[in-house]
Formats: C-alpha cells, structure tokens, sequence
C-alpha cells in the first residue's frame, strides 16, 4: 500500500545545467516597485539543489486528509477506443478544493503564516487556485482575497460561492479598486496576467502578502507529491509508465506528476504537456525575458511566453490562460527533454465527454486537455504497433463547470479557435529589453 512521500523531489538536483537568473526589470511607470515579500524559507526552495526537501510535519499532516490519492486504470475508456496501450490516469479531484492546486496552497499557508503573514492574496483563472488558496487559508487562519479573471468568475459562479463559503473575498478583475485593473479596464474578459498584478497590488496593504500558484519553481516543487506517489502506485501494478501527460497552464500539474519521472533512475520516459490552440506558449510562444504579470513591475524570468500583454480568445479552460510557462518547464522544453502539444478546445471536450461516460469522472475543463492527450497518444500507439504504458493526470473535477459542458453539448463550443501569428507577434510586441550579453545558464 503506497504511503505519502515524507519529501519533496526537487527536478534541480538532476539537471546538467542551471536556470536563466531572473533579472531586475527595467522602470517603466513612476511608483515603488511592488514585493512580494515571500518567506525566506520558499526562497530557499525556489533555488536549492538538494534532491529531496522534506516535507514538515505540519503540512504533512493536512496532506494525509486526502493523500494518497488513487492511482486507477482506465480500462472501460481503453476498451471504448479500441486501443492496446495500457491507460493509468491519477486522480487530483477529491479534496476539499477538488484539484491539485491543494498540494501548494497548504504548504505556502504554513510558511506564509509562519513568516507572520496576516492575509493572502492572489489571482486565479478558472478558480482551481482560489479556491485552493480559500482552503488552506481557512485551515491556516489566514484572511484571502482573490482576485478571478472576470470571463470565468462569470461562466463559474459557483466558485465564487464556495471560495466565499470557506471565508474568502472575491473580485472580479480587472477590477477598479487597483491601479492595474484601472490601467486595463478596456479588457473587460479579463486576463490571468492583469489578475496577478491586482493580486500584487494588494500587497501594499499591511499583513498581506501575494501567494502564487504555479509558476514559481517551489510550487512545483510542492506538487510532485503526485509522480512520487504515481511512480510507487505503478509499481504496484507491476508497470511502469512509458508516456506521462498533463496539462499545462503555467506548469505546476505538469511539473508535479512528472519531473519524479524525469529522474534518472527511471529510464527514458516521455514526458508530454498539453496546452489549448487558444494559449499556445510553449509551442508557439517564444523563449525570452518577460514579465511575469501585467503589472510589469517584478523580475523578469526568461521563458516560454506570448507576451504578459496575451489575451486570449474567450475559452472554457479558465486555469490555462497565462500567457507563459514556469521558467523551469521552459528551460526543460528548451533542451528538448519534454514535449509540448496543443489542441482546439471542441477536440478536448469530445474526449472529456467520452471519458466520462466510460470512467465515471468529469474532468475540469483543463484536465479534460490531458485525457484527450492521451487519446491522442493511444490512438498513435495502435497505428505503431506498440502498447505503452500511458499515464496522465486528471488534475481536478468538473462538477464546478457544468456551463462549459452545456455550452458543448448545445453546440456552441467553437470548432477552432484561431489565434494569428500577427495576434501573438503584436502582444511579444512588448517583451522588455534583453540581455545583450548571455549570462550564466542563458
């Protein structure tokens, strides 16, 4: 019986290379720079090499409420596509903020509180993160505020209900109690980068401090509890995995399930991400310093983006709009030691709605990217001739976002959404300046 890992893998310990440093970036707007203020002891993980971080006992604890969390074979799906791989999928959805997002939220609130935080503040797309952050906020006794793109916030209203429900304060963003939702009110939708610099913004207010969900190399640190458990659950099974899948919004599913994967000890694994045509970063974005939010204001890191200034079409994958990737996830992209796709959103439904009549499970809209990922690859495999082992990450439920789903089997789901190549060039348009110099791990 798979126990939960005691520590952290850190994917850092086993890299030939070090990541790009961030850089000051440059001043653009008169006014003091926004600080994050994050604890020491996250900064510390953003930047060790030790392989393993252990997890305190605290967060620990909290973890065994719902990890570990099940491991199962999709059989009946295996059987409706006909198919000779061999199809594992790892379930994120069954705790109290019904995604994976849990994992970091609980141990940020422990460190943020014990640096004296008073109240959390942050930025969340579909509203897998708010949510996550509500809950551990609650566990913690820490005051949140939320700040949730507003397209979302409108077509997920029952997010809102039970961040609010767990004690949170909600805002639809842009909003017009921040500079930064003032400076963008013109995009009324809302973007997942103008919602982080609100979020940002708020920690001007004493006590507060700004919590991030998945870029940082420490939230994905936090999250790889699910490919150490996954490794040991398919072990137990006697296989192990051939093909990794999960979806990618700025990485910390990805990252959480399968950098244990990318260790050396477990041989050549396939490591496949999978974003929506609507937000393409990683295959078609660029490598380069950008800003991490809208706010243009913090350090620069150097990854695969569309440029901070990216809106996105209107889609129903709220958790993967932002408009870059974790700098860690790029750097491994970069060096062709993972894989990027992207599909159209009515082809992630089709498979969504299929997984669900055959596995009993709705996945979220951004899950549903890793289930049609796996399709994909299954349906690759039978014209191979091979039967790999395929595993992905079923990363949250939908039972929050039936809109989405009715919106798809009325038929308004869009066949294709397209974004241009003049879209993305107009938007990198507004990269800041880059080095003109390589400097270490550039």
């Amino acid at each position: 019986m798979t126990t939960p890992p005691t520590a952290w893998y850190n994917v850092l310990a086993d890299l030939d290379f070090d990541l790009p440093p961030d850089l000051p970036p440059p001043v653009r707007r008169e006014g003091a720079r926004l600080d994050p203020q994050v604890p020491l002891s996250l900064i510390r993980q953003e930047v060790t090499r030790e392989r393993w971080v252990p997890i305190p006992e605290e967060v620990a604890r909290r973890y065994a409420q719902w990890r570990t969390t099940p491991l199962r074979r999709a059989t009946e799906l295996e059987e409706a596509l006909g198919t000779r791989a061999r199809i594992y999928y790892k379930y994120e959805g069954g705790n109290p903020s019904g995604s994976h997002k849990l994992n970091t939220a609980i141990a940020q609130a422990h460190y943020y509180k014990a640096a004296g935080a008073k109240r959390l503040a942050v930025a969340t797309g579909a509203g897998q993160w708010g949510t996550a952050v509500a809950t551990a906020c609650h566990m913690f006794g820490l005051e949140c505020v939320v700040y949730m793109v507003r397209t979302s916030l409108e077509s997920k209203p029952h997010r809102r209900t039970i961040m609010e429900m767990l004690g949170a304060e909600v805002i639809a963003s842009p909003s017009d109690g921040t500079a930064a939702g003032r400076r963008f009110a013109h995009e009324n939708a809302g973007t997942l980068s103008i919602a982080l610099a609100e979020a940002m913004e708020a920690t001007q207010q004493p006590g507060t401090r700004f919590c991030a969900g998945s870029g940082e190399t420490y939230s994905l640190l936090h999250n790889t509890v699910m490919g150490l458990e996954a490794i040991d659950q398919l072990t137990e099974f006697g296989e192990r995995a051939d093909v990794v899948i999960a979806g990618l919004g700025a990485g910390s599913n990805f990252g959480g399930l399968a950098f244990p994967f990318l260790r050396p000890d477990q041989g050549h694994v396939r490591c496949v991400s999978v974003e929506p045509a609507a937000c393409p970063k990683l295959t078609r974005g660029r490598y380069a310093y950008d800003f991490t939010d809208s706010s243009e204001q913090n350090a620069l890191q150097k990854m695969y983006t569309l440029g901070s200034r990216f809106a996105p079409p209107r889609m129903h994958a709220g958790g993967l709009r932002y408009h870059a990737t974790a700098k860690v996830v790029s750097a491994l992209y970069d060096r062709g030691l993972i894989e990027a796709t992207a599909y159209q959103q009515r082809e992630v439904f089709e498979s969504a709605v299929l997984f669900a009549r055959a596995e009993g499970l709705v996945p979220a809209p951004e899950s549903a990217h890793a289930v049609h990922g796996a399709v994909v690859e299954a349906a690759k495999a039978d014209r191979d001739g091979t039967s790999p082992v395929i595993l992905f990450s079923l990363s949250g439920h939908g039972l929050f976002d039936m809109a989405s789903y009715r919106s798809y089997l009325d038929g308004q789901v869009d066949e294709e959404i397209v974004v241009t190549e003049e879209d993305i060039e107009r938007s990198l348009e507004h990269l800041p300046p880059q080095p003109e110099h390589q400097v270490a791990g550039v």
